[in-house]
């Protein structure tokens, strides 16, 4: 089992000195993964729901804060600063920008990196951030992303890459370094949804959920366990082994302290030490290999704290 958490890309602790400092600390406590997420502009009225709350409420909004760093940039950022722990997207909305541009950062920095660049993906969910970057239609946004990441696997190992599809096409072109890693980048689709799950089995390398999403809750082994069943019959009907299909799973619940959950009693993931390794191990026996959790905070001195205490206290239990 391996463990990652987020990178600041907003707030008090978005600045280069505490970036810098959080990516080594990761580094050097063992965690696998260092994630950044995704938001290019964020508009000032937001009518879309937000997946993962359960009123819909996007987080941000009711703070009004607005601040968000470039995910692609602070990837290449943070790559320049660490020398072995791997870089998550987690997760970049695949339509927000050109596939030929993205293919071609995705492998620069995969090439600077020494090849430790995972590319997670998504759909997105704000139409109105869709509208403000001027995208194709935000109701097109599965067929635009399942055709992006052909579009990139095509740049990334073909010498002659060509496509003509609905929304990118090209021909005669160089797309030139590939990616270090072959054939390419890991690609780990994120969702939870039945479309997230056709694509992870049509096009990912592995399966990347966030447990708390309310339509699709799998926030307990017996949920999770259901939604992984689900995930391999849908690549048996498609002719593809579910063994090649990895699981990575992002824990946001994750906390020192015990929590209820919403059927009562403990919520997984929450409590003590030894609570929480028991419930990563039943995991793992469904097959779960990578867990992002969450250890985030304003306060720089207790994120980093709580970095340390969950690699000093429960992954050694979990044998990560």
């Amino acid at each position: 089992m391996q463990f990652g958490l987020s990178a600041p890309f907003r707030g008090p602790l978005a600045t280069a000195r505490n970036i810098r400092l959080i990516a080594e600390k990761a580094e050097q406590l063992g965690y696998g993964y260092l994630t950044v997420s995704d938001h290019i502009v964020v508009p000032n009225a937001i009518a879309s729901a937000y997946p993962y709350s359960e009123t819909g409420e996007f987080p941000w909004s009711a703070g009004g804060d607005r601040d968000c760093m470039e995910q692609f940039t602070l990837l290449a950022w943070i790559a320049a600063v660490t020398s072995r722990i791997r870089l998550l997207t987690s997760v970049a909305v695949i339509p927000h920008r050109n596939p030929l541009f993205m293919a071609k950062s995705i492998a620069t920095t995969d090439q600077l990196s020494g090849g430790r660049v995972t590319l997670g993906c998504g759909a997105g969910w704000m139409r109105e951030e869709f509208e403000a970057l001027g995208l194709p239609p935000f109701e097109a946004r599965g067929r635009v992303t399942n055709e992006y990441l052909e579009a990139m696997k095509i740049l990334w190992t073909e010498d002659d890459p060509r496509y003509d599809g609905e929304f990118v096409e090209f021909a005669d072109i160089g797309a030139e370094p590939k990616p270090l890693q072959k054939p390419h980048p890991p690609i780990w689709i994120g969702g939870e949804s039945g479309p997230a799950i056709r694509r992870a089995v049509a096009l990912g390398d592995a399966w990347y959920p966030f447990g708390s999403n309310p339509a699709f809750r799998m926030d307990r082994l017996e949920t999770y366990r259901e939604r992984v069943a689900l995930l391999h019959r849908t690549a048996e009907a498609a002719g593809r082994d579910p063994a090649g299909i990895g699981l990575a799973y992002n824990c946001a619940f994750h906390n020192e302290q015990e929590q209820s959950g919403l059927e009562g009693g403990r919520q997984s993931f929450t409590g003590q030490p030894e609570q929480r390794a028991d419930d990563i191990r039943a995991f793992a026996e469904v097959g779960l290999q990578v867990m992002m959790v969450n250890v985030t905070s304003n306060d720089l001195n207790a994120m980093l704290d709580r970095m340390e205490a969950f690699a000093r206290e429960v992954m050694p239990l979990v044998g990560s």
